[in-house]
């Protein structure tokens, strides 16, 4: 009797084993290099959640900060709505530059910076799993730090993402990739350890 329990809960452990690696995500895509803020910023593609500061040079009663909404628009006096989501600030610069020189300001000078990030989230077997605002130059363990670090059943060598825009996740090795930075609006899970 003792040995057919052991074998039932040795095939139990084998088939849980299984689909757990069955289940792994493939393997994630490379990460961005350390100290590459400056490149991550001018490729970066706003999102809701983004928060911007747009000045229109001589034209104070049009310049202030603006927030993505949830459409993906920003709301620009004189001019409307904006579709901003997907786009870089060179992009919103030069619409907004086109949209206010079509009738409305002459030679109109704009420029747009970051205000704040959409947040990033940590999931998972950690402390506190929540939204947490990004940070510039923010690293993996950084964010799990601040999200309370791992809890005693956490998986301590990979976590799994989710990349802003996909579906998938992806496989990070915790430990070669422990200073990995992390990207606004990037869901980091923390998985649970079998043992």
């Amino acid at each position: 009797m003792v040995q057919r329990l052991a074998q039932l809960w040795l095939g139990l452990l084998l088939v849980m084993l299984a689909s757990a690696c069955a289940n792994d995500p493939p393997p994630a895509p490379p990460a961005p290099v350390a100290g590459a803020s400056e490149t991550v910023r001018s490729s970066y593609v706003l999102a809701p959640g983004d928060r911007l500061r747009i000045t229109v040079f001589s034209e104070d009663r049009l310049s202030g900060e603006f927030g993505v909404t949830t459409t993906g628009q920003i709301s620009f006096p004189l001019i409307g709505n904006l579709d901003v989501a997907g786009k870089t600030l060179a992009d919103v610069q030069s619409m907004i530059r086109t949209r206010l020189a079509d009738g409305y300001v002459n030679d109109p000078r704009v420029t747009a910076e970051f205000v704040t990030f959409r947040p990033f989230f940590v999931l998972g077997e950690v402390a506190r799993p929540g939204q947490f605002p990004y940070a510039d130059g923010l690293t993996l363990r950084q964010a799990i730090a601040s999200a309370g670090g791992f809890t005693y059943r956490a998986k301590r060598d990979r976590v799994f993402i989710q990349l802003p825009g996909d579906t998938k996740e992806y496989t990070v090795d915790l430990e070669a990739e422990s200073n990995r930075l992390v990207k606004p609006g990037e869901i980091i899970r923390v998985g649970e350890r079998f043992f």
